[in-house]
């Protein structure tokens, strides 16, 4: 089997006694491969997420994620920082303390890879919601991540746009050997992905092919 990029294994999490959130909960996605976790409203999947990226600490449980890793929120608008587009992928290199000459090619490389080149120096403020999300995408690449986790990077999007980001995300997946995790509640997002898995009551109740899933979910 495939080694996982990651993993939970019985992890609970509960914002007080009264209200659990996570229970026992356990997933493998393996490395390399493109994977949605779907679930209804309430269902823990931004928890889930959220204690993925280490914003949330687990109640009981082990979380091992392959680093480093990425994140790109449901709004783009709450994680780009900068004022344009090629400053704002190169900010999250600041840490590295890398030469200028190798930020400018990762910021470059990061840009082309999302097909933003051409707007390396557009301002923020004049990108469309899709656009926005691929600077999110660009600045995980320019940090050579790993794993990549995205909360919904759709639900803001128009319909043309939702299915033109999936697909590029498919597509970094395939060329660059990067791990994905996607959070969705849309069914025809399914057809892009390696794997699937279903949330319900806290637990990962059901995962494999995505289509069997989708099959499933159709049929409630």
């Amino acid at each position: 089997m495939t080694e996982a990029a990651i993993a939970l294994t019985d992890v609970s999490f509960s914002w007080s006694p009264e209200v659990p959130v996570l229970r026992s909960c356990s997933l493998e996605v393996p490395r390399g491969e493109f994977w949605m976790l779907l679930g209804t409203n309430g269902s823990g999947k931004s928890t889930l997420l959220k204690l993925l990226n280490g914003l949330l600490v687990p109640d009981a449980g082990v979380i091992r994620v392959v680093q480093p890793m990425g994140f790109v929120f449901q709004n783009p608008d709450h994680q780009l920082v900068m004022p344009t587009v090629g400053a704002d992928v190169a900010f999250g290199l600041g840490s590295d303390r890398l030469p200028p000459a190798e930020v400018r090619q990762r910021v470059d490389e990061a840009l082309a890879a999302v097909n933003l080149g051409h707007m390396k120096r557009r301002p923020i403020y004049a990108l469309s919601g899709g656009q926005k999300q691929r600077v999110a995408i660009a600045g995980a690449i320019a940090r050579h991540c790993d794993v990549v986790l995205l909360d919904e990077p759709t639900a803001l999007l128009d319909p043309d746009s939702q299915l033109d980001l999936v697909a590029q995300v498919q597509q970094l997946v395939k060329a660059r050997g990067m791990t994905a995790l996607w959070v969705t509640h849309r069914l025809a997002e399914l057809d892009y992905c390696d794997g699937a898995l279903l949330l319900e009551g806290g637990r990962v109740v059901d995962r494999g092919h995505p289509e069997r899933l989708k099959q499933r979910l159709m049929r409630q």
